[in-house]
């Protein structure tokens, strides 16, 4: 196997098991790509931060990353502490930085790591910079004729204040609804309590040790890996829980009866508060996999809405090049382009209590209230992992489906959307009659990089969601004898 194998960056950075393939010589590898991305198409003067999370070895893995670059002559700007990766984007576009490197990865199980790389304008990079970084990775870095300085800097005060003035938090106090957070042992620790508590805000804190082993959870704020979550809110007679993942880019929450309140819902609550309180301008853009309740708010307010591929540096490529209010995908990545174009899972969290505060309505009594105005939209996704041949083997007797004709779980094929994945539109009696139904699709999404396919549904019920979702399993498990 070669190095450029090994290391290959995708939407944000490269990933990698701890000291299998994530070790020192390939961070040390992905570093000088980095370097020499900076040194060619930015001002390498204006220096890089670098920031990591809670994971086994981030600081000395960022350590390397600092060494590097400084050894190339860029300036480095090095956390002094652990660092949210929405808080290392923001310091990137204060300091006017070159770019940034995040040592994160994100929401994976304990035993990876990862670099991220974030441009310039404090987010994702663009697909053509991180192609022209993967150019890099395999041609020789030249050491500068005087080796730059590694500063150490507390990026946290400026961001703190940034969050805190997006806020209204003397409405969050008065509301008097208390709140539980739920860190999952990540890089968020710390940030939305220090701000509760100066702000007398009544809060529990949940899982912010410091835990590199992430006991018994992947640090994602979905289930299972919330489960205890949903425990503790009701345990401690909490109005909502706000949790953030791993590096605190996303946002899950749980509302006041410990029921998971979804990403798709808490999308659609910032965005029709946005919309109704704030009156914002600008479009909304939405991943092909998120719900289509956002279409229909959108569309209530004269807003236009984009829909685009899977990941989120859609989002940031459109809120460089257009007047975007809101964008986010299914994962938990939600951002609002005032603040930054990135996923800001702690700013999200204090939204969604400030949305609270502002309707005098619990996290509950928000989602039932969307429902009820636009229709119920229940949502559910299952993660297969099967061999190579299976996966094909469902995508392409997947493609051969004519709407009109084919059938999944017995609903009939309206039609298909090949945007991101193979999508159907599915005529179900299950919604026939009810008020403002919402749609019924299935997308099957191929992963390109290991054996995994992904399966989503969005129905009027739940109940229906996991009919489909059961349908299309035991179709992709039937491979070619189908």
């Amino acid at each position: 196997m070669t190095e450029s194998t090994i290391v290959k960056f995708g939407t944000d950075g490269w990933r990698g098991i701890i000291a299998d393939d994530f070790t020192y010589a390939n961070v040390r590898i992905a570093a000088r790509a980095i370097a020499h991305f900076v040194i060619a198409h930015e001002d390498p003067t204006a220096g890089i931060c670098i920031g990591y999370d809670t994971r086994f070895g981030s600081r000395s893995f960022a350590k390397v990353v600092a060494e590097v670059m400084a050894t190339a002559g860029i300036p480095v700007f090095f956390a002094d502490k652990i660092t949210p990766t929405p808080e290392l984007s923001f310091a990137v576009r204060e300091r006017k930085a070159a770019g940034g490197v995040m040592i994160t990865s994100s929401h994976n199980p304990a035993e990876w790591n990862g670099v991220k790389y974030k441009a310039s304008y404090g987010g994702s990079g663009k697909p053509s910079q991180i192609a022209l970084i993967e150019s890099y990775l395999l041609k020789p870095l030249p050491d500068a004729p005087q080796k730059a300085a590694i500063e150490e800097v507390d990026f946290a005060p400026t961001y703190i204040a940034a969050l805190e003035s997006f806020v209204d938090l003397k409405a969050i106090k008065a509301s008097g609804y208390k709140f539980l957070i739920d860190t999952m042992y990540g890089a968020g620790k710390g940030y939305i309590a220090g701000i509760f508590s100066r702000a007398g805000i009544p809060f529990v804190e949940f899982r912010s040790e410091l835990n590199p082993a992430f006991p018994g959870i992947n640090p994602e704020p979905i289930l299972p890996h919330i489960a205890a979550t949903q425990k503790a809110v009701v345990a401690e007679k909490c109005d909502a829980g706000l949790i953030t993942d791993g590096d605190a880019d996303r946002i899950g929450s749980v509302d006041e009866h410990g029921n998971v309140v979804d990403a798709h819902k808490i999308f659609a609550v910032l965005l029709q508060w946005l919309l109704e309180r704030k009156k914002w301008p600008g479009d909304v853009t939405r991943a092909f996999n998120t719900t289509k309740m956002l279409d229909r708010i959108a569309a209530k307010h004269n807003r236009t809405l984009h829909e685009h591929g899977i990941g989120f540096k859609y989002v940031c490529d459109l809120m460089l090049e257009k007047d975007i209010l809101i964008g986010g995908e299914e994962s938990g990545g939600v951002g609002i382009s005032r603040h930054l174009p990135e996923r800001d899972g702690l700013l999200n969290s204090l939204l969604l209590a400030n949305v609270m505060a502002d309707e005098h309505k619990t996290l509950g009594e928000l989602v039932a209230a969307l429902q009820s105005e636009y229709g119920e939209h229940q949502y559910g996704r299952i993660d297969m992992h099967i061999d190579e041949a299976l996966k094909q083997s469902a995508i392409r007797r997947a493609k051969a489906f004519i709407p009109g004709e084919s059938d999944i779980a017995g609903l009939k094929v309206l039609k298909m959307e090949t945007l991101d994945g193979i999508k159907f539109f599915l005529e179900n009696s299950a919604c026939t009659g009810k008020a403002n139904a919402a749609e019924t699709w299935l997308l099957l999404r191929a992963s390109g990089t290991e054996p995994l396919l992904r399966v989503y549904c969005e129905s009027c019920s739940a109940e229906s969601v996991q009919q489909v979702l059961a349908a299309a399993k035991s179709f992709v498990l039937q491979g070619d004898a189908a």
